[in-house]
């Protein structure tokens, strides 16, 4: 029987995949290495205001530390339903994501995205992650450093040491599924 994670497995996974230590991330809570061990075995649980100064420090939306749902035992970590999955936040007007994956814990994350009509990221961003992403539906204008390109539905892109940033100019959304590695959610 496979487990679904915890709290804990998530803020590992996230401290792991920013190669980060037990100490490093203590040192920045303010906090014991006891007291964050604790918190990532399970055996105490954090107050909301550490969960958002956690929240902060990896550039995560507090979101992504609640939310999973109920499921039967048999698909608790390895069957995600639609209607499960978590909320990771909006991160920019317009932009809603969600969680694909189980949890945080593999080396790679998938995301749901739905780019509502009219929205869009003016501010360049890049992230230290290899990334692809398919359009399933609508239509998105992205820039790759400060090259411009259209994706369509059944058009996939690559990130990969770029920055980005999206628009959706157009009357529908647009939806795309994310494969992150490592994951930053």
């Amino acid at each position: 029987m496979v487990e679904s994670s915890s709290l804990g497995e998530d803020l590992r996974a996230l401290r792991a995949t920013r190669k980060m230590t037990l100490e490093d991330l203590a040192q920045k809570l303010g906090r014991s290495v006891g007291w964050l061990s604790q918190i990532e075995r399970d055996i105490s649980t954090p107050r909301l205001s550490d969960l958002r100064q956690i929240a902060d420090i990896f550039g995560v939306p507090l979101s992504i530390f609640f939310g999973s749902a109920e499921a039967p035992e048999v698909e608790k970590g390895r069957i995600v339903r639609a209607a499960a999955r978590r909320v990771i936040g909006e991160r920019d007007a317009g932009l809603v994501e969600t969680l694909v994956s189980p949890d945080l814990t593999d080396s790679f994350e998938m995301i749901h995205s739905t780019f509502q009509p009219g929205s869009h990221r003016s501010k360049p961003i890049t992230r230290p992650t290899q990334e692809v992403a398919y359009v399933i539906s609508g239509k998105l204008d992205i820039w790759l450093d400060d090259d411009a390109f259209t994706v369509a539905a059944g058009d996939s892109f690559r990130i990969r040491d770029a920055s980005y940033r999206w628009a959706n100019p157009y009357s529908e959304p647009a939806v795309a599924v994310w494969v992150i590695s490592p994951p930053v959610y």
